[in-house]
Order: C-alpha cells, then sequence, then structure tokens
C-alpha cells in the first residue's frame, strides 16, 4: 500500500516531467499521457480511500526530509476520512476536466505546456490534501499557488491574462503569511508539524488564547486561499485563463484548500470559540455579498466566478460553526456540479469563438441541446432543488447552523439560496431559452454541440451532480459521510434545547430555491417584468452591483497607488537613489579625494621616501620624549 500511495502523487508528476521536458515531441499526444496520469492516480488512489472505509487510516513516512535538531521532519502521506474525501474529489473531477481539456485546447500552440502545467497544479493538491505534516501542506500550498499563476496567465501575450496571474500571486501572499505564521506557532508550541503528534495534544498543550491566535492565522490563509472577503478579488480575474483551468480551480483544486485546511484543523478551531464564529461569520458574508455581484454580470464566466465565492462562503459557513462534515459534504457536491457549470460554459465559448456575453446568446439549447440540459442539471443541482446533490450539502449546512444556535447565519444562508437560484437560472434561461438575440450570429460562427471528448466528462459530472449527495440520506439513523468524516472531524457545537422541524427546515430551503427560479422564469422568459426596468428602477443599487460595489477601483487608488507612490518617491527615489546609491557615490568620492591627497606623497624619487620617513621618525620621537617627561 506505501508504493500504492507514493505513485498516486507520482503518477501526475511524471505526467508533468514528460510533457514538460519533451513537449516538442509529445505534443501531439500531451493531453492523452496527462490524462492517463490522472485517470492512473484515480484508480490508484481508490485502493487507499476503500482501505479507510473499512475502518483504517493509512499513514506512512518514507524518508526524513528535514533533519533539524530539535524538529525531525518526515516525508509521508496520510490517508483517513477528510483525506480520502478530497482524495477521491482531487482525482475524479480532475481526470474528467483533463479529458475534456483534450477537446477544448485542441490546436492551442501551448498544448504541451497547458497539460505540464494541469499536471503539477493536481500533483501540488494531492500533496497538499495527503501529506501527514503542516509542512507539507505548506509545500502544497505554495505549490497551488504558484501553478494558478502559470495557468490564469497561460496566454500570457494577453495583458489581462498576465496581470490577473500576478494579481493572483500577490494576493495569494497576503494569505500565505498568515497561513506561515499560524504553523510557525505550531512548530513553536508543539515541537512538531506532523498531525498525529498535534492534534491528540491540542487541549494539553495549548491555552484558548493560543488556540485563538494559530486558528486566526490558519484562516487568514484559508481567505486568501479559497477567496473569501476581502481577499476575493483575485478569482473573478482568474477567468483569464483557459476553461478547463477556472473549472479546476474552483472545482478540485486550489479555492477548496481553505475549507479543507480549516476542516483538518478542527481540534484547534474547537478550542477556539472567536476564531470559530469569524469563519462562520466572514463565509456567511461572503455568500451574501458574492451572491449579489452575479445578480447583474452578463459574462459567463464571472457569473461562475462569482458563484463560486458564495457556495465557498456555505463550505466555510459549514466548518465555522462546528459541523466539519457538512462543509466538506458541500465542498465534494460543489465539486461535481461546478466542474460541471465551468465546462459548460467552456462547451459555450469553444462554440461561439469565445464570445462571453450572455446579451449576444439566445435559443442556444436548439444547436447545443446536450449542454443546454446538462447546464439545467447542474443549475439545479446548485440551487439545492432535490433531488440533486446540492441540496443535500447545502440543506446540511443551513439546518445545523440553526440547529447550532445561529439563526442570523441561517437567515443570511436562506437568502443567498433564493439568489444563487435566481442568478443561475438568469444564466440559463437567456443563454439557452427564447430567441436568438443576433440574428444570424449562430449560422456565422458554426455553432454547434462540443465533440464527445468534451460531452462525455460533462455527463459523468452530470450524473455524480444528480447521485453525488445521495451519502447525505440518513440510513439506519445515521448519515453515511456525517458518519465517516466525524471520526476524524467531530462535530463541536451542541445543538439548542429548541428542535426544529427536519420538514420545515428542509421546506423553507427548497422553498427559497424554487422562487428564485421562478423569479428568473418570469422575468426572462415570461417578461412580465423586464430585466431593464428592474434595473432602471433601482439604478443606484443596479450600478453599485454591476460595478462590483468598486472594490477594484477602491483596491487601485486606496491601497495600490498609494504604495506605488511610496514605492516610487520615498523608497526609489529617497531611500534608494539618495541615501543607499548616495552613500555608496560619497563613500567612493571620498575615497577618491583621500586618493588625490596620498599622491602628493607618492613621486617615485627616493630622497623624498626618506625625507618623509625622516620627519615622522622625529615627529613620533618628540610625542614619546613628551609622553614620558
Amino acid at each position: 500500500m506505501s508504493g500504492i500511495l507514493l505513485f498516486v502523487i507520482l503518477a501526475p508528476l511524471i505526467g508533468f516531467l514528460i510533457n514538460g521536458l519533451f513537449g516538442k515531441w509529445t505534443k501531439p499526444y500531451a493531453g492523452v499521457i496527462a490524462s492517463l496520469a490522472l485517470a492512473t492516480s484515480f484508480i490508484l488512489g481508490l485502493f487507499p480511500i476503500m482501505s479507510v472505509l473499512n475502518g483504517h487510516i493509512v499513514e506512512y513516512s518514507y524518508f526524513t526530509w528535514l533533519p533539524f535538531k530539535e524538529v525531525t521532519v518526515q516525508f509521508g502521506l496520510r490517508v483517513d476520512a477528510l483525506s480520502a474525501v478530497m482524495l477521491f474529489v482531487v482525482t475524479f473531477v480532475s481526470t474528467m476536466i483533463h479529458i475534456y481539456s483534450i477537446g477544448y485546447m485542441h490546436g492551442d500552440k501551448g498544448y504541451s505546456r497547458f497539460f505540464a502545467y494541469l499536471n503539477l497544479f493536481v500533483t501540488s493538491m494531492l500533496i497538499l490534501v495527503l501529506g501527514n505534516s503542516y509542512l507539507l501542506m505548506f509545500v502544497g500550498w505554495e505549490g497551488v499557488g504558484l501553478c494558478s499563476y502559470l495557468l490564469i496567465g497561460f496566454w500570457y501575450e494577453k495583458d489581462t491574462a498576465s496581470d490577473a496571474g500576478e494579481k493572483a500571486f500577490v494576493v495569494n501572499r497576503i494569505g500565505d503569511a498568515g497561513f506561515t505564521i499560524g504553523v510557525l506557532y505550531i512548530i513553536y508550541y508543539f515541537g512538531s508539524a506532523t498531525y498525529s503528534n498535534v492534534f491528540p495534544r491540542v487541549e494539553d498543550v495549548l491555552s484558548p488564547a493560543a488556540a485563538t491566535i494559530i486558528g486566526l492565522a490558519l484562516f487568514l490563509g484559508a481567505v486568501g486561499k479559497s477567496a473569501q472577503f476581502p481577499l476575493y478579488i483575485w478569482l473573478t480575474d482568474a477567468m483569464e485563463g483557459p476553461t478547463p483551468v477556472s473549472s479546476l480551480i474552483h472545482a478540485a483544486t486550489m479555492v477548496t484548500a481553505g475549507v479543507y485546511m480549516v476542516a483538518r484543523s478542527n481540534a484547534i478551531f474547537s478550542m477556539a470559540p472567536i476564531a470559530q464564529e469569524v469563519v462562520a461569520s466572514v463565509g456567511a458574508f461572503t455568500a451574501f455579498y458574492a451572491a449579489t455581484m452575479a445578480l447583474t454580470h452578463k459574462d459567463i464566466k464571472r457569473i461562475l466566478a462569482y458563484s463560486t465565492l458564495s457556495q465557498l462562503g456555505y463550505m466555510f459557513i459549514g466548518v465555522g460553526i462546528g459541523a466539519y462534515w457538512t462543509g466538506i459534504f458541500h465542498l465534494m457536491t460543489h465539486a461535481f456540479f461546478k466542474g460541471l457549470l465551468f465546462l459548460g460554459a467552456g462547451a459555450v465559448m469553444h462554440s461561439m469563438r469565445g464570445l462571453l456575453s450572455i446579451d449576444l446568446m439566445g435559443g442556444l439549447r436548439k444547436k447545443m441541446p446536450q449542454t443546454a440540459a446538462l447546464m439545467v442539471i447542474a443549475s439545479l443541482a446548485i440551487s439545492g432543488i432535490p433531488p440533486f446533490a446540492g441540496f443535500f450539502s447545502k440543506d446540511a449546512i443551513l439546518g445545523h447552523a440553526l440547529e447550532f444556535g445561529h439563526p442570523v447565519i441561517w437567515v443570511v444562508g436562506e437568502v443567498t439560496a433564493f439568489m444563487t437560484a435566481f442568478y443561475m437560472f438568469r444564466f440559463v434561461f437567456t443563454v439557452f431559452y427564447g430567441e436568438e438575440k443576433v440574428p444570424g450570429l449562430y449560422h456565422e460562427l458554426h455553432t454547434h454541440e462540443a465533440p464527445s471528448v468534451m460531452t462525455i466528462p460533462m455527463w459523468v459530472l452530470g450524473i455524480m451532480s444528480i447521485i453525488g449527495g445521495l451519502v447525505g440520506l440518513k440510513i439506519g439513523g445515521h448519515i453515511p459521510f456525517e458518519h465517516l468524516v466525524t471520526q476524524i472531524a467531530p462535530n463541536t457545537e451542541i445543538p439548542n434545547e429548541k428542535h426544529y422541524s427536519e420538514l420545515i427546515l428542509i421546506g423553507t430551503s427548497v422553498t427559497m430555491g424554487l422562487l428564485g427560479i421562478l423569479s428568473a422564469w418570469l422575468v426572462y422568459i415570461k417578461k412580465i417584468v423586464t430585466a431593464k426596468s428592474i434595473a432602471n428602477t433601482f439604478k443606484p443599487i443596479y450600478t453599485l452591483l454591476a460595478n462590483t460595489y468598486y472594490v477594484d477601483e477602491f483596491v487601485a487608488y486606496c491601497i495600490v497607488k498609494p504604495f506605488w507612490w511610496v514605492s516610487e518617491h520615498l523608497l526609489w527615489k529617497i531611500v534608494d537613489v539618495k541615501i543607499i546609491d548616495g552613500g555608496v557615490d560619497a563613500a567612493g568620492w571620498l575615497a577618491g579625494r583621500l586618493g588625490l591627497l596620498f599622491r602628493i606623497f607618492q613621486t617615485g624619487f627616493i630622497n623624498q621616501y626618506a625625507y618623509w620617513v625622516t620627519l615622522g621618525f622625529i615627529i613620533l620621537s618628540g610625542w614619546y620624549i613628551v609622553k614620558i617627561i
């Protein structure tokens, strides 16, 4: 088993090396090589997953990685209930995205480079979730950050793409600083970063204050990596990368890392109620805040990007209120339907020659019936409509929020659920239903259904979007998914004495989703009230949302430009040029002047040298005699 577990990581790494080093020769087969590498990783990963399902924890140490005097770090891998879920999600969804990319990226001049980066991305994510210590998690954490930079800016000839890659990299450095501080505190208190040496001793070693500091520091890292408020500003610009990259980032890898890290650190957060409250509150605010921006956007990929921000907020509500399994459950179901949504959007872009605005689309289901059906499935799932996967996980989060004494968060979550259903079916109705908005455009672009290499992975994810939530059904008095995850991340909150009817809670959630769909149908299909009239009636609010609360402008004018001014006028022109360069130049000038002075004594005549030596001898002798007297 140790070799199998190690090869789960090595398989995509080998794919990266083959396409990265020999891409010139492997280009026609780069997609197949990368996909086979991920499929191998997925199949091999089933063995440790089955072992975990049978009640075992799989953990191996392979070699001494960092031999310090007091803290020795082993390179080890661990698969328990939590990492088993992540292993399945990462390898399964990533395999589908790799296969899809063979068709989507066909003909791109960077074909081999793209698949090399994609394999490296998944390798980094697997190190993050399978590593048995915080330091290995940190390696994967930084690895996915690097790969996101490479893939977001993949089409580096475009300024918008390269700028988006830089923005993602810089914003994540802020969060990574917090994560680094948290890990250093853990090493300071425990003398180890290995999970098996840390978590069993948390209650004995940490005070609530120390746990709070570590929890908040770690959560800052999660805010950056999982794009929560206020460090979310990189994620929407990340849409400049190829659409399969967006699907990989949003569904299976980078943005889920923060949720996993908080759930993995449940022993620490459970001792820090303040940190838990911060996690849940930030998640609830981000869920609502991002959903409002998705209501008005017209770029199909950015609508989905804001949707991801909102759904990540739900996940942080789950892990923040202490019901860790609900956050991980939604992470899994979200991977299925969000991966499908982005792949569907990519199929539309592929067919529309890169056009993104929903104002140019309409009636597309006639040209792309399979994509239209799959997008309806995914939209029903994200809207929380039974029996689709999103219903089970979202309902579990909201139900636990109310049961664990967070009524405000429950209300925010329900309102957000309404907005989610509205903006997703605004997307569906506008793009796939109604009439063609620009007559002749589809004929001119030769709009057609995506090829099988793209639609088959979409159907696989579509099926999982339907059945993927069934592990959340109560069977024999317990929920299988909850029973699995709570072995590693137990619930830490005690339900209130008030008991709420499960039917009422489910009914409320479903009703909010159905009302959102109905509202979208009345506006965009029946046109009882047109979207334009609503926008004109609430013009100030619409303008604010359409401009995403002017956050980018605020960041540019209040943060970036002041830092730029300080860097240019203070750090460069004064500190660098005048103080540092000036000091070096002054030292050179002084050395030159002293050289000119001493040049007087360097004439090359022996008699003058003898004169100066004699004079020096007389002066020193006189000083010595005076001192004695």
